[in-house]
């Protein structure tokens, strides 16, 4: 372990199977003794069940676990406990949820929320989002709007860490902060 700052926020991007959930993972694992995941995929087919168990196998006993969809920011307020890291995977499905369960009337209010609930973060936050800006311009208003919604978030999220790594073919770049 080292001496990092307790309360660090990074946010971890990257696109589909870059590493970054991985390198989330090893990271938080190495720099810190007590953790906790907070998965906010849902299983919603046998597919992603399967996805869901794997990501589960993949992690140690060491790790406490929340399953949270949609109320993230009350999950880092109150299930936390005395763990000196949250992992947060990931911020693009959570936007989702939230996107299709409540509506885009009411992603700016859960959006400032979890921003003003990582600011008086009580331990280090590593949050992994995918970067979903690099690709074609999605066909329908729908994906457009969660396009445009998932850069935001990223976006001020980066403004707020202390480190932004960008994850491609397995590789960490460090975008803020030192490695």
């Amino acid at each position: 372990m080292s001496d990092l700052p307790s309360k660090e926020l990074i946010l971890v991007l990257g696109g589909t199977r870059s590493g970054k959930s991985s390198w989330a993972l090893h990271y938080t694992e190495a720099q810190y003794r007590s953790h906790l995941f907070i998965a906010t995929a849902r299983a919603l087919d046998e597919e992603m069940a399967e996805r869901i168990r794997l990501h589960k196998s993949s992690r140690g006993p060491d790790w406490h676990l929340v399953e949270e969809p949609i109320e993230i920011s009350k999950a880092l307020r109150g299930k936390c406990g005395d763990v000196e890291a949250v992992l947060i995977d990931c911020l693009t499905v959570w936007l989702s949820n939230v996107l299709l369960e409540k509506g885009d009337q009411k992603i700016e209010p859960y959006q400032d929320d979890l921003l003003k609930t990582m600011s008086a973060r009580e331990q280090a936050i590593v949050v992994v989002s995918n970067e979903v800006g690099m690709s074609i311009v999605p066909e329908n208003p729908l994906g457009r709007k969660f396009r445009d919604l998932s850069g935001q978030i990223n976006q001020k999220i980066a403004a707020m860490a202390d480190k932004v790594i960008f994850l491609t073919a397995g590789l960490p770049m460090y975008l803020k902060g030192a490695p």
